[in-house]
């Protein structure tokens, strides 16, 4: 029982990490904490259902996996238009209020719009759940300890390939330096001769795609509902508080720690009551280290 909840507990925290990369980098770059984000999961996951409707469910699962190629090109879509969005969200919203306003109007402005994306799911899909596939698929039993979905093992391991990915895109390109120099200090961007708009813009296509794939993973291995990003919002921002804002890695083991405590909590709590343990956990490590377990005070991007 107890290896069982660990793993369910990593296979979530996987899916909260890639949220929580997205959100650190935005919070890191844009220096401020996007509460649209999480409702930008929801948007993903629920463009990439569109699309499978369009492309058709069923065309040959990649076995034992539950989905296929046209649920990959929906992802793939999805995270396209989900970067679309945010850069118009950022073009008519967040960049007018970061000219004109103070950074609380900001993260005011971010309310507002996760209440408008989120009405809008609702508005256009109605609030029924709903599912990728209903296919059924067989459980690994692993070392005769605990079972996994196949579904579950693709979604951790492409976290962990998205994560080494993106760790060498911000150490060795031109453009991942350039983040991390805006982070650091948005003036020295400039010095360099370097676009600081589309560093902003790339900041948002990465963190509005990741946000997609993590909506898609999260609908693929529990269901698709209105409420995916609601319910995602205090994970997302306990695991990047944790890891310390603009810590790639700091994220990862965040989200990690945020799915292993949801899962153990039933130990301790009703399950009703495990939406309250990333909300302990954030207080509890703004208490004990405000800038996180790997973060600077500047929240420099690593």
């Amino acid at each position: 029982m107890l290896f069982q909840v660990l793993a369910d507990g990593i296979l979530t925290g996987s899916i909260i990490a890639l949220g929580a990369i997205g959100l650190t980098l935005t919070m890191s770059v844009l220096r401020f904490p996007n509460f649209a984000h999480a409702e930008l999961i929801t948007f993903g996951a629920y463009i990439a259902l569109a699309v499978l409707g369009l492309t058709g469910a069923f065309m040959g699962p990649l076995a034992p996996l539950s989905f296929g190629l046209p649920l990959i090109l929906a992802t793939v879509v999805a995270m396209a238009a989900t970067a679309v969005l945010a850069l118009l969200i950022d073009r008519l919203v967040y960049r007018k209020l970061r000219a004109r306003s103070k950074k609380m109007t900001v993260v005011f402005g971010s309310f507002g719009v996760s209440l408008l994306v989120r009405m809008s799911i609702l508005l256009v899909f109605g609030g029924a759940a709903t599912y990728y596939s209903t296919a059924l698929q067989r459980a690994i039993r692993v070392g005769g300890l605990f079972r996994v979905m196949p579904d579950q093992v693709f979604t951790l391991g492409l976290t962990i390939i998205i994560v080494v990915g993106l760790h060498l895109f911000l150490k060795f390109t031109r453009l991942g330096l350039a983040m991390r120099a805006y982070a650091e200090n948005p003036q020295l961007v400039g010095i360099y001769g370097y676009d600081s708009e589309r560093v902003l813009r790339w900041t948002w296509i990465i963190g509005a795609a990741l946000a997609a794939l993590a909506g898609v993973l999260y609908g693929l291995t529990v269901q698709i509902r209105p409420e995916i990003g609601f319910h995602l919002l205090l994970p997302l921002f306990a695991a990047a508080i944790m890891g310390g804002v603009g810590n790639v890695h700091g994220a990862v083991l965040g989200g990690l720690i945020v799915g292993l405590a949801e899962s153990l909590s039933i130990y301790l709590i009703p399950p009703g009551y495990k939406m309250a343990v990333p909300f302990l956990l954030l207080l509890l490590i703004l208490y004990l280290r405000p800038t996180g377990l790997f973060g600077s005070a500047k929240g420099a991007v690593r």
